[in-house]
């Protein structure tokens, strides 16, 4: 057993939070790089970016690839279900008329999805401090996102039932991705399983692109920024903590982490833009929180 305090013990505990101000930083991303590229083609240009990057570090540093075929078509397919249905349609969602608001808090299903399919899938137990925290940060992040809730007319709703269901789709795409990661792909360098995901997204992304956009996308110094982070903090740091710690610890665990990602968003975007906090807000951070600690509370 590592020391309580020796640094494997510490980065243990720290990237939870690396990993949720890592993924929240993608709606900082896709705010940004709205006005200059279409979604899709972006996500096209990060995940091949990104995959090109792994590539050459994979190469360099003499990981191993999966013996398989089975194994090459495990990563294909985590990676259409985690990136490029998942990405791929709220992205689109957002951008075909669904507010930010309502995508957010359809993603927080995520955490409920998982609890209660996680015993027949991978055989976890969720006991009922877990339900519970569940039950606090879904709370938590309808308060947090109440000012924005409030501010959607319901003809918006009516009108983009379309967005509305892609995202959905999205959102139980990642569950299962989730699921999928964890049954099948237990072993191996996740270096490479993650050049073959993007690959796989690279894949779904490339003809939809093609077939629903102009694939504009205008190069400034600002898209160049935006790019950058999205492939190194988000695409590679956040998506290999991601599976690092599906692959240690329980799917349902790591999923309650998605309830932090709307706080922290909400920080940012008043760090960054200026948007005011209510009061209701920061206590919907606050029941967040702690439903997250309830949540992942480690075994005994």
């Amino acid at each position: 057993m590592s020391p309580p305090f020796s640094a494997s013990a510490l980065a243990n505990r720290l990237s939870p939070l690396v990993f949720v101000f890592l993924w929240s930083t993608g709606w900082i991303i896709a705010r940004y790089s709205a006005d200059y590229a279409d979604p899709l083609t972006f996500l096209l240009v990060r995940y091949l970016s990104a995959g090109a990057v792994l590539f050459v570090y994979a190469l360099a540093a003499g990981a191993s690839w999966p013996k398989s075929p089975a194994e090459w078509g495990h990563a294909l397919a985590t990676g259409v279900l985690l990136h490029a249905i998942y990405l791929g349609g709220v992205w689109w969602a957002v951008r075909h008329g669904l507010p930010a608001s309502i995508s957010a808090l359809i993603a927080a299903l995520q955490p409920i999805l998982t609890a209660l399919f996680a015993p027949w899938l991978v055989g976890e137990r969720v006991k009922p401090m877990q339900w519970l925290g569940v039950v606090l940060g879904f709370f938590g992040i309808a308060l947090v996102l109440s000012p924005k809730l409030a501010s959607v007319a319901p003809g918006a709703l009516a009108s983009a039932l379309a967005p509305i269901v892609v995202n959905v789709v999205a959102m139980f795409s990642i569950t299962f991705g989730a699921f999928y990661q964890k049954r099948a792909i237990h072993s191996g360098d996740l270096r490479t399983v993650t050049v073959l995901q993007y690959v796989g997204a690279i894949a779904v992304t490339l003809p939809l692109a093609w077939a629903l956009e102009p694939m504009k996308i205008e190069w400034n110094a600002t898209m160049f920024a935006v790019l950058a982070w999205s492939v190194f903090a988000v695409s590679i740091g956040a998506i290999a903590l991601l599976l690092l710690l599906i692959r240690r610890g329980e799917v349902s665990r790591s999923a309650q982490l998605i309830y932090l990602v709307p706080p922290t968003a909400a920080l940012q975007a008043y760090a960054l833009f200026g948007e005011k906090l209510s009061p209701a807000q920061i206590a919907g951070m606050i029941v967040t929180a702690a439903g997250v600690a309830m949540a992942t509370r480690p075994k005994p």
